[in-house]
């Protein structure tokens, strides 16, 4: 298995990553958002992406998702863990916890979601009954055991269009769909790595109460704060997950 890590807000870039090549890939979906970077990571030779780029330029709608993953397939990439940052909706997603989402509900719009598009032949309908891979999951909650992060085992993520935060409103309507965490940037991520056939899962750090959560207003310091912390779990899991010695 080769890995690729998908770097989200908070993880431009990794800092436990040892670099060994930065390539510009192209494809016929255009650019991805920054340069592949091969490096070690424990273990294990993995490819980090960032995202939004890198610095963190691209709002989550203007992510080249199709260009991304396609980049990460054509340098040889077979497995998917993406990083994300998301609000909390239910109890158990407090701010600090990352969550191993097992379910997804896709609630943006107007997005490139597909590699079937444009007379592509031919068509094809992939099931997406369970979007997250079992075993990458069961893999990276070891891995979160292993360094002692809080983590929640399953979750619903509810993906909206952003660049705004939700209103709370929205929220309630979105726990009463059964969402647990919410993030902008899960689909159609998730979904295109599905039609090229990696297996996929989200490692995704809780840094706010979502809307109506919480008495106070959410601000980019408290997020901002949280990510500092989290993030530094996440690293220390991936580092578990690809084998690091004391990790």
């Amino acid at each position: 298995m080769t890995l690729a890590l998908i770097g989200g807000t908070g993880l431009s870039r990794m800092p436990n990553l040892d670099v060994i090549e930065s390539r510009t890939v192209k494809t016929r979906f255009g650019n991805p958002a920054a340069a592949l970077l091969r490096g070690r990571l424990g273990n294990e030779d993995v490819l980090f992406l960032a995202r939004h780029g890198n610095p963190h330029r691209l709002l989550p709608h203007e992510v080249p998702y199709r260009a991304n993953i396609a980049a990460l397939k054509q340098a040889g990439a077979t497995a998917i863990v993406a990083v994300n940052a998301v609000g909390g909706i239910s109890d158990a997603a407090a701010a600090g916890t990352i969550v191993l989402p097992d379910q997804i509900i896709d609630y943006t719009w107007g997005r490139d979601m597909t590699y079937f598009d444009k007379g592509h032949v031919p068509i094809t309908h992939v099931d997406f009954s369970w979007p997250f891979d079992s075993a990458l999951r069961r893999r990276l909650g070891e891995a979160l055991e292993q360094v002692g992060a809080p983590w929640v085992d399953g979750g619903c993520y509810g993906a909206t269009q952003g660049p705004r935060l939700e209103t709370a409103a929205e929220i309630r309507r979105m726990a009463q769909d059964g969402c647990d965490i919410v993030g902008m940037t899960g689909m159609p991520e998730a979904v295109l790595a599905r039609e090229l056939e990696m297996p996929y899962a989200m490692l995704s750090l809780v840094v706010n109460p979502a809307a109506g959560k919480s008495e106070q207003e959410i601000t980019m310091a408290e997020i901002e704060a949280v990510l500092h912390d989290g993030m530094e779990h996440v690293c220390a899991a991936l580092a578990a997950f690809c084998g690091a010695a004391g990790a």
